[in-house]
């Protein structure tokens, strides 16, 4: 515990190396939070945590918790665990779905180079026979574009070109536009389509339109191959996905033999991306899952959106193009952000509260009319798989949390 509390000291009163340091106050001025997160951690729920809430130009709270490394593959205590700062970088999972892809597409549909609908048959020609002809780029950031949710594409595919051409070889699941099934695969698709639309590898788009002109120096896919040193660990291998391939009864359908395939990693994962689809697939990046950040990053996108898309008095992305993706569809949600109070853990708060959550255990909530958002990010899986083989459910955590900040925002 020493060590433990150790680490939030150091964060709290010396800040973090190698990066600008948010103006203060920096952290510790809403102690309900401290002790909502100290208890997780406490609990061995989560092995660390990092926070930010912010409303306007003022931080309202930030700290690190816990560690950022506290076991080896086999689950053993590590004999100098490494604490959590406020500069880790983390896994982002289900968050690059937001914070990569569809801030992509805001900028492709800002310098009108795509149209929300525009038929995805019209960039790949896979796509023009048959349902699969009436979807559109609105349908998958919507996720009602009918393509199943998720599978293995590793079982089938060892690069993004194989990847491609899998998913787009499956049948629908559903009818087009008919209903929501939140899907990886479409957001496969959708960073495929903005590399169709820009020439470039997904990732070197991204740095060059939106992470480049915002100063986002640690906010990359692969970071190992980058030297970064500070990322969080996540799990100890791949054992929850291998139980979705491996275990009929635990509710996932796949059409694959699950022994043909066995390139399970067996480490504990630092610094490469935990989604198996992303990485066995992708080589690490891909549209659904793979980016890395910190929390100073992540604001300054949160930032972005909320001011309009203007950074430093430069309009990286027009506020028309802002607002058409954050009205809320016919499911309740935005385009790629999520809008519904119950899947962002906001309940009780206003109508346009948009946010997204990460498998790994990443989560951004914001309040636009108040400018304030909320940043919490945790590596849950670093700590093992619960009875059951799930791992620590955070909508508890992430409500009370809300609540709190919500009780005491300016």
């Amino acid at each position: 515990m020493h060590k433990l509390f150790a680490a939030i000291i150091l964060t709290v009163f010396f800040g973090c190396s190698g990066q600008p340091e948010i103006k203060s106050p920096e952290s510790g001025q809403i102690p309900a939070i401290d002790s909502l997160i100290q208890k997780e951690v406490e609990a061995d729920h989560i092995p660390g945590a990092v926070i930010q809430v912010k409303q306007g130009d003022s931080v309202l709270h930030r700290a690190a918790y816990g560690y950022a490394q506290k076991y080896d593959y086999d689950l053993q205590l590590l004999e100098n665990p490494e604490p959590m700062t406020t500069d880790h970088l983390f896994d982002l999972a289900s968050l690059t779905k937001v914070m990569a892809t569809t801030f992509g597409i805001m900028k492709l549909v800002d310098e009108g180079m795509l149209s929300l609908d525009d038929p995805v048959g019209k960039y790949f020609l896979e796509f023009n026979e048959g349902k699969k002809s009436n979807i559109t780029i609105r349908h998958l950031l919507t996720h009602s574009s009918g393509l199943a949710q998720w599978l293995p594409t590793y079982y089938h595919a060892e690069n993004p070109k194989e990847r491609y051409e899998y998913i787009a070889q499956l049948p629908l699941k559903w009818d087009v536009g008919h209903e929501r099934h939140y899907s990886d695969l479409g957001f496969m698709l959708l960073g495929d389509i903005i590399e169709q639309i820009s020439g470039q590898r997904f990732d070197m788009y991204l740095q060059e339109k939106l992470y480049q002109p915002l100063n986002l120096q640690y906010t990359t896919f692969n970071p190992l191959e980058k030297q970064y040193k500070k990322v969080v660990a996540t799990s100890h291998g791949n054992p929850f996905e291998k139980r979705m391939v491996h275990d009929e009864e635990f509710g996932y359908t796949v059409d694959v033999d699950p022994d043909s395939w066995n390139k399970w990693r067996e480490y504990t994962l630092r610094g490469e991306v935990n989604d198996g689809n992303a990485w066995y697939a992708n080589g690490g990046i891909a549209g659904h899952a793979g980016l890395f950040s910190t929390i100073e990053n992540l604001q300054v996108l949160v930032d972005l959106l909320i001011n309009d898309g203007i950074y430093k008095d430069q309009q990286i992305i027009s506020k028309p193009v802002i607002d058409t993706f954050l009205t809320k569809d016919a499911y309740g949600n935005g385009l790629g952000w999520a809008m519904e109070k119950g899947t962002i853990a906001a309940k009780g708060s206003p109508d346009d509260t948009f946010g997204h959550t990460g498998f790994t255990g990443t989560n951004i909530v914001v309040v636009p009319q108040d400018s304030l958002s909320i940043i919490l990010l945790t590596n849950r899986q670093h700590v093992g798989r619960q009875e059951g083989g799930t791992y620590f459910d955070l909508g508890s955590l992430r409500q009370a949390i809300f609540d709190t900040v919500w009780q005491n925002k300016k």
